[in-house]
């Protein structure tokens, strides 16, 4: 009797919760630099439309990126939603295993007919418990699947990043300029990188515990 409500314990609950929120902080800084990355690109835009023929390369470019922001933006709301069901499914099971757990210390306690309703009661939970940790690790799959798309989402920025700095040499006398646009550009982007290797990391010791 008392094995399922060790299980349900040793998933760490408050551990688990703990993991959760600090994904959805890294998300918090995503979706800031995803919107500077927009602003980034409209002033990249304008740029290339006073460099003329000369920047129209940049000016695709630019396009693109604007475009590939708007899709950054997009994908990270999902990721918080995301996030926000499993702070509450984790928040759920968090409160249910104090349960169990004073469930299983009453249970060790009580005799005779005590004894026989404590695991009766026991009996009616286990199946919410598992309800719970199956719901979880559904989320946890969901929640991999979405970094996962988001790391080669930036990728592809990276390359347009890439693209947009060897068309800035193009740009005639508004080449300098162009050149620090696509630097800032490819500085943004690498945060963003790093902040999604931060969720990657904190995702896997999920699948590691």
């Amino acid at each position: 009797m008392g094995s399922h409500l060790m299980s349900v314990a040793n998933h760490d609950a408050g551990g688990e919760l703990r993991r959760i929120v600090r994904i959805n902080e890294e998300i918090k800084k995503v979706v800031a630099t995803a919107f500077k990355i927009n602003l980034m690109a409209m002033n990249a835009i304008f740029l290339a439309k006073r460099a003329g023929q000369s920047a129209l390369g940049f000016g695709v470019l630019s396009n693109e990126l604007r475009r590939f922001a708007m899709d950054l933006q997009r994908q990270m709301e999902t990721l918080r939603d995301a996030t926000y069901g499993s702070v509450a499914t984790v928040t759920t099971l968090v409160k249910q295993s104090r349960v169990d757990r004073v469930l299983e210390r009453t249970r060790i306690l009580c005799k005779g007919q005590g004894r026989q309703s404590v695991e009766q009661r026991i009996l009616t939970r286990q199946s919410s418990d598992d309800g719970h940790l199956r719901k979880v690790a559904a989320l946890n799959r969901r929640l991999s699947q979405l970094i996962a798309d988001t790391v080669q989402l930036v990728e592809l920025g990276s390359v347009l990043a890439r693209s947009a700095k060897i068309e800035a040499a193009y740009g005639g006398g508004f080449s300098s300029a162009l050149m620090q646009v696509s630097s800032d550009f490819e500085q943004t982007i690498s945060e963003i990188q790093s902040s999604l290797d931060n969720l990657t990391k904190h995702q896997a010791r999920e699948f590691a515990a």
